[in-house]
């Protein structure tokens, strides 16, 4: 290990003051972005689909993207101008066209504002109340001459309040019982839009209770153990059902509204707005354009708020290696680095980050480093701690930072959280010494067969045993400060040819490490086997950079003859998807062909078989067979034709039969033939006899 001549390892530890800073977020979020919302035919689906694109593009800060401005505007123009536009199609509309700003007439937004208004002071609904108000307020950004202010706005917050819970969760109507979490968000982004559309002063004493139930709303939010804090929805109703993610934004959504729109300063705990930071970005990048949306906005709305603005503290590299370090000679420092940002990139106010105190987990008590302030480098914005005692050795360390904002003024508007734990995990080579396998007497106890072992490398000792005596493997390890060192894992494995394996645990005693197998205590857990088996060594741990599955050889054991009711070996499992692969290759034997007869004979039997055919035909002309009988009239030379035709297919079906045809598709070929024939050759008889009746009687 590289150690400097004040006896200091130099390492720089460099930390940051958000959970990933800007530029990764930028980078790693933008592509996903531009191929999570892309257009088909230069729109998107719906408004609403549109809205999520272009605000994301717009935080992300993406300026090469898709050009949907022309199809959206007249979407937008289409929807406004519609009398049976629903709200949400009306809301969504107006949010597209405040990034837009398509051409719109004063006249068109005068045209639905009666409209909006008069839905706002009758609504019985939730997302009635949310839609109606969030488009008036829209409508005066966009259009400052309408007026769209509310006459009546202590009585739609009563409406508003009527549906609230004790808990802080909001009902999305009367008629439903059901409390929802992401209802109280939508609720509290209403009602910040009822209080800046008032058109006189809302009473206070409202705002106040509103205030505290946002604080109890955040009562109820659940924490993983990293820190993070987030909410859940916990209404059945599957159709108002939200997961965690899109709960959570409409809760931050609703709380930076309101935030904006009160002059007091809602008490929630810095620790929880921390929270709900390391929890969107703990998220990672979704992969539904929904989820993204939300991420992206509620990362957004957490920078700009007016409660506090977090700024968290985390180390991205968490894992320290002694042995990078040592081949750093020269540099004489590991190099971390990270910028000082806030959530979305905005740059941190004037601060110091103090680390408190650094301890091993073995040793709590005993601390490497306390009290050390950490040095800022201006030029790139950082962080970082000079050295490192060196002392600091292989194992897991907590490290506790504390964040000293320069402008007590700043304390009111930022969340640093006060002291951050941060776990530091230091890896590097463990030493490997004095390895060594080695065969026993049971009786006396002294060394039949030894070999030494090199665990860093190729092993392939033979062995032989029986079942008196015994098998001894020891090792030792130590840290590269020469500690002892006991690793999470340390397994002997002996696997049989018959593909039992048997596991023992190593046990250690400081850096030494040993087991004794002794066969006798053995023989019915081996089952009996006698025969080779595989010795393999295994040993690992998270901070041993050269964990190794060592196979070191095999051992011949002879294990006497089982007893009738000795265990069994149990059956081995078999890989399900062995049955998926190559199969043995089937090799067919043919019978060899028969001996044939010479051509000449052949072709004579051909000649003998045709001859009766030859005869058949001669007889005929011999007879002097004549077609005077063959009828003239059209029905009855129909059927004549026809039974004549049956014969001939009849004959092609034989000579098909001698060529190709097997005898069952011959049969049944000639079974329809036989009934045509029947049919048509008794039409024809009939029409003979009849036909010779009367000429008799002539």
């Amino acid at each position: 290990m590289a150690r400097s001549p004040g006896g200091f390892l130099v390492l720089v530890l460099v930390l940051t003051i958000s959970i990933h800073h800007a530029v990764s977020i930028l980078n790693s979020h933008q592509p996903v972005a531009l191929e999570l919302f892309s257009p088909e035919k230069g729109s998107f689906g719906s408004l609403e689909e549109s809205y999520d694109a272009l605000r994301t593009f717009q935080i992300l800060g993406i300026e090469k993207k898709p050009d949907i401005s022309v199809t959206t505007c007249k979407l937008v123009l289409k929807t406004l101008g519609s009398s049976s536009s629903s709200l949400k199609d009306l809301f969504y509309a107006l949010k597209v066209n405040g990034i837009l700003k398509c051409e719109i007439d004063e006249e068109v937004f005068e045209g639905i504002k009666s409209r909006l208004q008069s839905i706002s002071n009758d609504a019985s609904s939730l997302l009635d109340f949310y839609y109606s108000i969030g488009s008036l307020a829209l409508i005066k950004e966009q259009a400052s001459q309408v007026d769209v202010l509310l006459t009546d706005a202590d009585g739609i917050v009563q409406s508003i309040k009527a549906l609230s819970q004790s808990d802080g969760r909001w009902r999305y109507s009367s008629n439903n019982p059901e409390s929802s979490t992401y209802a109280a968000g939508v609720a509290f982004e209403a009602l910040s839009r009822v209080v800046a559309l008032a058109s006189s002063e809302i009473d206070q004493f409202r705002i106040v209770t509103l205030g505290n139930d946002i604080v109890k709303l955040f009562d109820g939010i659940e924490k993983y153990d990293d820190g993070a804090f987030y909410f859940d929805e916990k209404i059945i109703d599957a159709r108002e059902n939200h997961g965690p993610l899109s709960t959570t934004a409409s809760v931050v959504r609703g709380l930076k509204a309101f935030a904006d729109v009160t002059s007091g300063r809602l008490n929630i705990p810095e620790d929880k707005i921390l929270g709900l930071t390391k929890y969107f970005l703990s998220v990672g990048i979704p992969g539904d354009a929904k989820d993204f949306f939300n991420q992206v906005d509620s990362l957004a709305c957490l920078e700009s708020n007016r409660v506090s603005i977090p700024l968290i503290l985390s180390l991205p590299a968490t894992v320290l290696s002694l042995t990078k370090n040592d081949q750093l000679k020269v540099i004489k420092y590991l190099l971390m680095e990270v910028k000082v940002n806030t959530a979305l990139g905005s740059d941190a106010p004037p601060l110091t980050v103090k680390l408190l105190q650094a301890s091993s987990s073995s040793s709590k008590n005993a601390f490497v480093i306390e009290n050390q302030e950490l040095k800022f480098d201006p030029e790139n914005a950082v962080h970082f701690l000079e050295a490192l005692p060196k002392n600091i050795d292989v194992g897991n360390y907590v490290f506790v930072f504390e964040i000293l904002l320069h402008d007590p003024e700043h304390e009111k508007i930022y969340a640093t959280g006060g002291q951050t734990r941060v776990p530091i995990l230091v890896t590097g080579v463990i030493k490997v010494d004095m390895a060594e396998i080695a065969i026993l007497d049971s009786d006396l106890g002294s060394v039949e067969t030894k070999r030494k072992l090199d665990l860093a490398g190729e092993n392939a000792v033979s062995l032989s045993a029986n079942h008196l005596q015994k098998l001894r493997l020891s090792f030792q390890l130590a840290t590269p400060l020469g500690h002892a060192f006991k690793p999470q894992q340390a397994f002997l494995k002996l696997k049989h040819e018959s593909k039992v394996e048997h596991l023992f645990v190593v046990g250690s005693s400081g850096k030494e490490f040993a087991i004794v197998l002794d066969f006798l205590g053995l023989v019915e857990k081996f089952f009996y086997l006698s025969g080779r088996y595989d010795i393999e060594l295994t040993v690992g741990d998270a901070v041993m950079e050269n964990s190794f599955l060592q196979a070191l050889g095999h051992v011949e054991l002879d294990l006497p003859e089982p007893p009738e009711k000795a265990p069994r070996p149990p059956p081995q499992s078999v890989d399900p998807y062995s049955r998926y692969g190559p199969k043995a290759q089937i090799v067919h034997i043919f019978r060899a062909p028969d001996k044939r007869p010479p051509e000449q004979l052949s072709l004579a039997f051909l000649g003998l078989t045709i001859l009766p055919f030859i005869i058949f035909l001669v007889g005929l002309f011999r007879l002097g067979v004549n077609l005077k009988n063959f009828p003239t009239s059209v029905v009855p030379a129909t059927f004549a034709i026809l039974f004549h035709l049956g014969l001939a297919a009849v004959l092609l079906l034989y000579v098909l039969f001698w060529w190709k045809l097997d005898l069952f598709t011959t049969l049944k070929n000639l079974g329809f033939l036989g009934v045509f024939l029947v049919f048509v050759g008794h039409r024809i008889l009939s029409h003979l006899a009849s036909a010779s009746a009367k000429l008799k009687s002539a």
